[in-house]
């Protein structure tokens, strides 16, 4: 974390001296047309690759002022700084919802408010999320995608413990409570676990951040001085760990390996494995294709609710450009954005879902699950993209309609990842959970203590 503040703190040294320097200047070519980097470009032979030279093609003849070089840079915390600090960003960049307080705070992403009002956006955007990527005043970034946590499934499994209807609907637990008895009811009819969570990677505690907000726990508060404090040495949270100890030592519905980093939580519900995860949304459409789970045994649901609270957790990826954009380059990348994601009900963003749809089914991935939309319910395109989902899926809908009308219509309390240091809380916690499930009497609220102690000094003290 120091490493990373000084970074940060170089990082916008550089570009102040850098952007007096005239760093980000190229935005106008020889022929007077205003040149935009993309990153995230396809590197690899294939259906992206195909799309997003067929979406630069049509993109440049409708908008023959605009230029577009792809950049094949992807986000990385490690390289980030240091491309910003050279001026060396691609004008339009992706980076997930977690990293835009940091990014803000820094000012390494610009001003879009100007160009979005002239371009109609005012009233547009989700309210939530446009909380995510604004501050004072300002929206510093576009959202991509969203998603909330929910529980997906595996439709072959719930139907031989007998948690699936005729219809392909599930059974949707009411509580965390329900869900671990309904977890143990499948492993003692099918042989498989009930359920599988991440350990690894932080993606345990990602998955426990939520869950946990249903406990009642609160992991960081501001003081008045403005200063983070860690707050998850609580009742609460040992309450959240001990459902999670129960999943294990109580329950038994967990599988052997206690150690599931990303590949092996895939994996494991891919192959058939496990019956339930928690999932963001259609990622797991995405994520199990390749072990061979087919789109009709793929399904999701609402995510159950706690002792406290019925609560999710609101994530995606947002597009930004970088801080050294002119103008013309904002308004050059907000009408390349629109190609893929538009309020309006365009020409161009109708091609570009189903061009993205139809690479989806030649790859086997399942569609029809619905994210939260980006947009307000006035947006003219959420209509017809679900619609568009719901004609052209390959599984069951109804494996999926409880998702999808959740979504539509939370029937929960919502909220965005952590405020800031997620990735490192997420680390601390996956010790945690690692801990509890390889030792039946783990001293959980002296892990908690800890682990609350190594948050506060290690992090949130260098803020």
């Amino acid at each position: 974390m120091k490493r990373t503040i000084a970074l940060v703190m170089a990082a916008l040294l550089m570009v102040g001296m850098l952007a007096g320097c005239g760093v980000g200047g190229n935005d106008k070519n020889e022929n007077g047309q205003t040149v935009i980097s993309v990153g995230n470009w396809p590197t690899k032979e294939g259906k992206d690759l195909t799309n997003m030279e067929s979406r630069k093609t049509r993109f440049e003849e409708t908008n023959p002022d605009v230029v577009v070089e792809p950049d094949p840079w992807k986000f990385d915390r490690r390289t980030f700084y240091a491309k910003a600090a050279g001026g060396q960003l691609p004008t339009v960049y992706m980076a997930g919802y977690t990293e835009m307080p940091e990014i803000i705070a820094t000012d390494l992403s610009a001003d879009l408010t100007k160009v979005l009002k002239k371009r109609g956006y005012e009233g547009m955007l989700n309210e939530k999320i446009l909380e995510i990527v604004s501050k004072d005043g300002e929206i510093r970034a576009l959202p991509k995608n969203a998603y909330l946590l929910g529980l997906a499934f595996n439709a072959d499994l719930l139907a031989q413990a007998g948690y699936l209807a005729e219809d392909g609907t599930p059974h949707q637990p009411k509580d965390w409570f329900e869900l671990a008895e309904m977890a143990a009811v499948i492993k003692e009819k099918t042989g498989k676990a009930g359920l599988v969570l991440p350990t690894a990677g932080n993606n345990g505690g990602w998955i426990f951040t939520s869950i946990a907000w249903s406990f009642g726990v609160d992991f960081m508060e501001k003081d008045a001085d403005g200063k983070w404090k860690a707050t998850f040495n609580t009742p609460e949270a040992v309450a959240a760990m001990e459902w999670y100890r129960d999943l294990k030592w109580k329950y038994d519905v967990l599988p052997s390996n206690t150690m599931v980093d990303g590949a092996d939580w895939d994996k494991t519900m891919g192959v058939g494995n496990a019956a339930i995860t928690i999932s963001a949304g259609g990622d797991i459409a995405r994520r199990v294709m390749k072990y061979g789970l087919e789109p009709e045994k793929v399904g999701i649901m609402a995510i159950p609710s706690g002792p406290k609270r019925h609560v999710t957790m609101l994530g995606g990826e947002v597009q930004a450009l970088k801080p050294e954009a002119t103008e013309e380059q904002i308004d050059a990348g907000i009408r390349w954005l629109e190609m893929e994601n538009s309020f309006n009900l365009t020409e161009e963003y109708k091609k570009t879902v189903e061009e993205t749809v139809e690479t989806q089914l030649s790859n086997n991935q399942h569609v029809g699950i619905q994210g939260i939309s980006i947009w307000s319910n006035d947006a003219p395109s959420v209509a017809w993209y679900n619609q568009y989902l719901e004609e052209h899926t390959n599984g069951n809908l109804n494996h999926v309609k409880l998702y999808n009308e959740f979504v539509k219509n939370p029937t929960c309390e919502i909220q965005p990842e952590e405020p800031v240091a997620c990735q490192e809380l997420y680390k601390i916690l996956d010790s945690i959970i690692q801990e509890v499930f390889t030792n039946e009497n783990a001293d959980i609220p002296a892990l908690l203590e800890k682990g609350n102690n190594d948050f506060q000094t290690n992090y949130l003290n260098n803020l």
